[in-house]
């Protein structure tokens, strides 16, 4: 058994805070500080002397997103490294991206001390404790993440069995053209296109031309029309 204690570096660039955090981890005897950093910059100057097992990473320093950045670097180069963000901020976006560097954990600095403690342990072992709500908020981009997919297969496979003629029509409603200018453009009645558009709207099985359009810009892929139909 590995009785050595964790390493951290601990990055934040609010001195005070920085010196508290470090006094609150040092204070524990499985656990030795490896360096402070105020940068995400120096959190892998850092890594790179120490070769630090966790890093308490606070994500705006330099700049807004400089904890995240650096720990896309610091991760590249230690892959076995635990990043634990440190931040204020709760909206989606900035947990996303956080997550996406490979972290393992984040945390609120609101959080008491004893639970960024436990975090760090944690996270040296490969463990998350993530609290509830942020979980969830995973969850839930996940699931999104996953419905899209799923919208984006189905979406892929109709377009590939459109005919060049519906193929057109949707890529003209996609460019805003009403019905009227449609026909008028394909030199046919009206009543033709409606007929045509029908069709394609039970193929994607929608009711409105809108909803297929809107389907396709969320799914960005109006571009496979353009293939599909071999344009240059």
């Amino acid at each position: 058994m590995n009785n050595s204690p964790i390493r951290v570096i601990v990055a934040e660039d609010l001195d005070v805070l920085r010196e508290h955090f470090c006094t609150v981890l040092s204070s524990h005897e499985d656990i030795r500080i490896a360096g402070q950093a105020s940068s995400g910059k120096m959190a892998l100057q850092l890594m790179r002397t120490t070769g630090a097992d966790v890093v308490l990473m606070d994500i705006e320093m330099d700049a807004k997103h400089d904890g995240i950045l650096h720990a896309h670097l610091i991760l590249e180069e230690f892959p076995q490294a635990r990043i634990v963000f440190l931040t204020v901020h709760e909206d989606d976006e900035t947990i996303f991206s956080a997550f996406e560097t490979g972290a393992v954990d984040y945390v609120l600095k609101t959080r008491p001390d004893q639970e960024i403690l436990q975090r760090v342990r944690s996270a040296h072992e490969g463990m998350s404790q993530m609290h509830p709500e942020i979980a969830n908020k995973i969850k839930s981009e996940f699931t999104r993440i996953r419905k899209n997919q799923e919208n984006l297969f189905q979406a892929t496979l109709i377009l590939s069995q459109l005919t060049p003629s519906e193929l057109e029509i949707i890529q003209l409603l996609y460019s805003g053209c009403k019905i009227s200018e449609i026909a008028k453009q394909r030199q046919v009645e009206i009543s033709t296109i409606k007929s045509q558009i029908n069709v394609i709207l039970k193929k994607f099985n929608k009711k409105r031309s809108k909803e297929v359009i809107s389907l396709l810009r969320e799914l960005n892929i109006i571009h496979l029309i353009h293939q599909v139909r071999g344009d240059s």
